[in-house]
């Protein structure tokens, strides 16, 4: 087998992976116990609170990660709430989505909430370990060969 850094390399992957699935795990939790809500309508409603000209559908995928059909359920879930609306032209596909201003207050809500939860769950590091940590992470995510996300 692999020596001990290899050994090493595959137990920081699984750690993680756990610490990720773990921190994911308990916002959802706490959205749909607090908000009744989802974590993929909560992070389509965070995309379209970063663009408030509206996004097309396919952008909104795109962004996500997710299909098509995924993204067009999650919207007709939404606008049906009125916490979205469509925009643009009869063809469904090229539709421009957007917060309404009941969409956004109630993103608001929950953002905040979503920062607090976040914010306890990395309160075992001090800012110098989550500065550390931050940096280490956007080495390895350079390395992987991803492209940097604004804030991310």
């Amino acid at each position: 087998m692999g020596n001990e850094g290899e050994h090493l390399s595959l137990r920081l992957w699984l750690r993680l992976l756990s610490c990720t699935n773990a921190i994911e795990s308990r916002a959802r939790t706490r959205l749909r116990e607090e908000f009744a809500t989802t974590l993929p309508r909560f992070d389509l409603m965070a995309q379209l609170e970063r663009s408030p000209e509206g996004l097309k559908m396919s952008e909104l995928s795109r962004r996500m990660m997710v299909t098509g059909g995924n993204v067009t359920r999650l919207t007709d879930q939404l606008e049906a709430e009125g916490l979205v609306a469509r925009g643009g032209s009869a063809d469904r596909r090229v539709y421009q989505v957007s917060l309404t201003a009941r969409g956004r207050l109630v993103f608001a809500a929950m953002a905040r909430c979503h920062e607090e939860w976040i914010v306890a769950m990395f309160a075992a590091l001090s800012h110098e370990e989550r500065t550390q940590l931050y940096a280490l992470l956007a080495k390895l995510k350079s390395a992987q060969g991803v492209a940097a996300e604004a804030g991310a």
